[in-house]
């Protein structure tokens, strides 16, 4: 496998697991109201839900479109496209972060958030149309086991965020530069991604 493949799973897994969504949110106010330790149940769960989450998307994907190489590459584009917009409103999103008050959330809080949550489907299936191989298992395989660490290391750090949200999120300018940082990030995976579907050779089934 390519090294630059490999790279593009880990910005694509670190631009989607660590902007702004609707865990994060959570973790952000459990962090800044409980406490890092406290908030790490809720990681574990989102961590492992979002993970099976992923799996099934993909792997489902994965055979729905294993003898349609022009569905697939079709897929792919469109992911693409998709992530690049998706990058584009996060570089572009006004530097705020709200805050609320909130209970200690549960390990199985956070696991059922991630499959009611519209960020992790589209997250899914947006990975799993661009790093699927109709051909053999392995990117996914490879896809799916970065995105588990990626993923627990990024809410892990909204966790440590929200714990010291007092002295980290007071500067909008702060704020602003992470949006940049993980927007870029987002659109030149995509920029990678889309040149790989357009101008690499068509995938055949079998």
């Amino acid at each position: 496998m390519e090294p630059a493949l490999i790279l593009a799973m880990g910005m694509f897994s670190l631009g989607m697991s660590i902007s702004p969504g609707p865990a994060n949110m959570v973790i952000v106010a459990s962090g800044a109201n409980h406490g890092f330790r406290r908030t790490l149940p809720f990681v574990s769960g989102a961590t492992v839900g979002f993970t099976l989450l992923l799996a099934f998307v993909g792997f489902w994907l994965f055979k729905a479109i294993g003898g349609h190489p022009a569905f697939f590459r079709a897929l792919g584009i469109a992911g693409a496209l998709f992530v690049a917009w998706v990058g584009w409103k996060i570089a572009a999103a006004r530097p705020e972060l709200a805050v609320e008050k909130a209970g200690v959330p549960s390990f199985m809080q956070g696991f059922a958030l991630q499959w009611l949550n519209p960020k992790a489907w589209i997250a899914c299936a947006s990975g799993a149309a661009l790093f699927s191989d109709p051909r053999t298992h392995a990117p996914l395989a490879v896809f799916v086991a970065i995105y588990a660490v990626v993923c627990y290391l990024s809410l892990a750090a909204w966790a440590v965020l929200g714990d010291r949200v007092a002295v980290l999120l007071d500067s909008p300018r702060r704020i602003r530069a992470f949006n940049l940082a993980m927007g870029g990030m987002l659109v030149a995976t995509a920029g990678y991604m889309l040149w790989l579907q357009l101008f690499s050779a068509p995938a055949t089934a079998g």
